[in-house]
């Protein structure tokens, strides 16, 4: 039996809120993880110095833009993968009948356009960035992973989006605040572009260290969904070469993602603090993924799929919460307490 379409109670401007507090299962943690993963994409991209007004504004602008941005993909991603979410996620709101995909568009539209205008509010070039990952977005979920036959086309490049925390951070960085980098461009409308060479290693380890923690996490879910996507003819590393190759090929990304994580540490600002647990959590979801490419039983595997899915995915944010109270703690000792 399928739900309402709409919540009983409430008026018409507390029922969208009601509606998105319950449209997934979030864990109170992965929200509040999401906060100091985009502030930390800012805050590492900065440095350890003297915060100012205007660095304190521009993190809030980032978490601003890149949690609408968020949103607004999932939302996206719910109405163009409807016909997959029957089959492997009959919960979801859509084919639960909780809301149409006429509304859920509206929904849409209103997340889009917040990320567009804090994108702005933080400079034209944050705006470019994030324009061009929606359009990708966009047509990426609605159009390409369904008819491009390159195989594990849709694993290759769905994590690319990811890559927007990352390169968001910088860009910030670079276009937003007075600079004397060593590589400088004044583009019309755009306006200013300053960059150090010596922050393109941290940006390029931080982005490749993001896209295969997620593209781990991408194919050890996408064995539990092998199963709808193989039926609309979506193109991952499942449905191309198999589950147990699929498993064999999450765990070789995990692997790498942590040997990102180490050259993290080693070539840039990143103390002990963020190093320590980060080899802890990293072995523990290790082990995880190890079991997923041993095991023999199919059903077992697809179980494990969705189980170690959700444990990559929360390696990804607990690395950046980490990043992000690495960096806090350092800037605070740099400043007033002077600990180490």
């Amino acid at each position: 039996m399928q739900h309402t379409a709409e919540p009983k109670k409430g008026n018409v401007f507390t029922r969208p809120i009601q509606f998105l507090l319950h449209w997934r299962s979030f864990p109170p943690y992965e929200l509040i993880s999401y906060v100091a993963m985009f502030a930390a994409a800012t805050m590492f991209a900065y440095g350890i110095r003297p915060y100012t007004f205007d660095i304190i504004r521009l993190v809030l602008l980032t978490i601003a833009t890149l949690y609408s941005g968020f949103f607004a993909a999932l939302i996206w991603n719910d109405i163009t993968d409807k016909d997959i979410d029957n089959i492997v996620h009959p919960g979801r709101p859509i084919p639960d009948g909780r809301i149409s995909p006429r509304k859920f568009f509206t929904v849409a539209l209103v997340f889009s356009a917040l990320t567009f205008i804090f994108g702005v509010l933080t400079s034209p070039w944050c705006l470019i960035l994030v324009g061009v990952t929606a359009l990708f977005v966009a047509f990426h979920n609605k159009y390409l992973k369904k008819i491009i036959k390159l195989p594990a086309y849709s694993e290759i490049f769905t994590p690319v989006q990811w890559l927007t925390v990352p390169l968001f951070g910088f860009f910030v960085i670079w276009t937003a605040l007075p600079s004397t980098g060593d590589v400088t461009a004044n583009i019309p409308i755009l306006g200013y572009f300053s960059l150090h060479r010596s922050q393109l290693l941290p940006m390029i380890l931080l982005a490749l260290f993001t896209y295969f923690a997620d593209d781990a996490h991408d194919l050890a879910e996408g064995i539990h969904d092998a199963e709808g996507d193989r039926t609309l003819g979506v193109k991952t590393y499942a449905t191309s070469f198999g589950e147990k190759i699929a498993a064999r090929i999450s765990f070789a990304m995990f692997l790498i993602s942590g040997v990102l994580g180490v050259l993290l540490f080693y070539y840039t600002l990143l103390s002990w603090v963020f190093f320590i647990p980060f080899l802890g959590i990293w072995f523990y979801t290790l082990w995880y993924y190890y079991t997923l490419m041993k095991t023999t039983d199919n059903l077992q595997r697809k179980h494990l799929g969705k189980l170690i899915g959700r444990k990559g995915y929360d390696y990804l944010l607990a690395s950046y919460v980490l990043i992000f109270i690495d960096v806090v703690l350092q800037v605070l000792n740099a400043e007033y307490l002077h600990w180490f």
